[in-house]
Formats: structure tokens, C-alpha cells, sequence
């Protein structure tokens, strides 16, 4: 897997035991993409939607949270968050960081796997929910997890799902500079990549619609690392800042233009509740 990207796959996890690679991934999530530059660009691409959507007051149900950076963002706006993970050390990770931010009392963190949603209770109703940075693209039945969404949300409410998407060049790229040219069309398998023991996906736009048609309408969908670079290119866009800052404000401008959507590293998907 590439770079920061292997947060993708941390919602297989769970109460039945989390895999093993992502409580070692919360250690150094943070360092490796939410505090470089090119992780920063990627997370504000997303926040400016979350910040559309989302409003004080609201209570919102955040899925395969990680170590919570986008629970503690929409905190600080007033937003109230249910945030869950299944791996046990993402959520001691997002507990400290809610702790030392002192708003324990804006965000719950609870271990959860995506896949046990069902089992949970249906109410109170949210006023939306949200999947960050791949966290989808180890759920193998997307269907079933749009069944288990739709009870728990009001009429009306919004659905921001940002997942790793069948077509990336930059990941093509750098596929191809190391020699790996066998790679290139791993996201194209129609059984998905195997990674650790776990299986990881990549959806289409067209998929992710059909999967969560039956109670969700699709609003908008929106690149994000498409002109900006796959997190593969981390230190190189850490080297270049002023070219990462072009890049970041030309895809805001065009992150609705296709092929832009198609053609991203991931692209953010904005449904409704019917």
C-alpha cells in the first residue's frame, strides 16, 4: 500500500479483534500523513465540505474515525460527534487527542467495526454521517452497510464518503518509476488487493451510487488528489511547497470537472438520506 493510504483499510476491524496492521498504524498515522504538507492539503479538501454540511449543533456519525482528526475539526465548530473505529489503538489515539483538545464532551470515540453497524442501536437519529480517507475500501458488502446507515439518519441528512477510487495516475506513476509496472491496474481487480490478510477495494462513482441508491440520493462528487499528488509523493511534495500550494488551489477550482473525480487518488462522495 502506498504511504498514509493504508488508513483505507482500518475499518475491517472490530470487535471480533482488529487486524493487527492497524493498531500499529495509529502510532505514527499522524506523523506519516495528517502533519505532512501534502496530508494537510488532502484534509482541508475535505473539511471545506465537511464545513458545507455540517453546522453547530449537529450530531453526526463519523465511521472509521482513525486517530479522530476530523471529529476533533467539526468539534471545534460546535458539530457533536460519535466517532468509531475498529481498531482499539485508533481509538485510544482519538481519545487522547478529543482529551488534550478538551472537548470530551463534543465527541464520543467508541470501538466499532463499519461492518457491526447493524448491531448497534438505531436511535437516536443522526443529522449525518461521515467515512474519511478510505475508510470503506475494506467493506466488502457497501449494500448492506447503506442498509445499516439509512435507519440511523434523519430525512435529509448528509453523507460525506471519501474512498480510494479503480483509477489513479499518480499512483500509476509511481508504480512505474520503481520498476512495478505489473501494479499499475491493481486497483482494476475485480476481487479487490490483497494487503496483510485483509482485501481491499476501490469502488467506482457508478458502484458507490448503485450500492446506496435504495435510500441515498448522490449530490456531488469532488476530486481529491487528483491535480494534488497520490500521498505516495509525500516528501517529494513536502520538497516543493509553493508547487503543492498551485496544484492544491487549481484542483479546489476544478475538483467537480471531469474527468477529475475519476481520475483521483480518492474522490469525496455527497449523498442524501432520502
Amino acid at each position: 500500500m502506498r504511504g498514509a493510504a493504508v488508513d483505507a483499510v482500518r475499518a475491517a476491524g472490530g470487535r471480533r479483534a482488529a487486524p493487527p496492521p492497524f493498531e500499529a498504524l495509529a502510532a505514527d498515522y499522524d506523523r506519516g500523513f495528517t502533519d505532512t504538507p501534502l496530508g494537510a492539503c488532502l484534509r482541508r479538501a475535505v473539511w471545506r465540505r465537511l464545513d458545507a454540511r455540517f453546522a453547530a449543533g449537529d450530531r453526526v456519525l463519523e465511521l472509521a474515525c482513525g486517530t479522530g482528526e476530523d471529529a476533533l475539526h467539526l468539534a471545534r465548530r460546535g458539530v457533536h460527534v460519535l466517532a468509531t473505529d475498529g481498531a482499539e489503538a485508533m481509538v485510544a489515539a482519538a481519545r487522547r487527542k478529543i482529551a488534550a483538545a478538551g472537548l470530551a464532551a463534543a465527541v464520543e470515540v467508541r470501538r466499532l467495526a463499519v461492518e457491526d453497524l447493524a448491531n448497534e442501536p438505531a436511535a437516536p437519529l443522526y443529522d449525518g454521517a461521515l467515512a474519511n480517507f478510505g475508510g470503506l475500501n475494506c467493506v466488502a458488502d457497501l449494500p448492506a452497510l447503506a442498509r445499516a446507515l439509512a435507519p440511523r439518519l434523519r430525512p435529509g441528512a448528509a453523507v460525506l464518503l471519501c474512498l480510494m477510487g479503480p483509477l489513479a495516475p499518480w499512483e500509476w506513476l509511481w508504480l512505474l518509476r520503481r520498476g512495478r509496472p505489473g501494479e499499475v491496474f491493481r486497483r482494476l481487480r475485480g476481487g479487490g488487493v490483497a494487503w496483510r490478510g485483509l482485501t481491499v477495494r476501490y469502488p467506482s462513482i457508478g458502484r458507490l451510487r448503485r450500492a446506496f441508491a435504495a435510500d441515498f440520493r448522490l449530490l456531488r462528487v469532488s476530486a481529491v488528489g487528483a491535480l494534488l499528488p497520490a500521498t505516495c509523493f509525500a516528501a517529494w511534495a513536502a520538497r516543493h511547497p509553493r508547487l503543492l500550494a498551485s496544484l492544491d488551489r487549481l484542483e479546489r477550482g476544478l475538483e467537480r470537472v471531469p474527468p477529475l473525480p475519476w481520475l483521483a487518488d480518492h474522490y469525496l462522495a455527497e449523498l442524501q438520506r432520502r
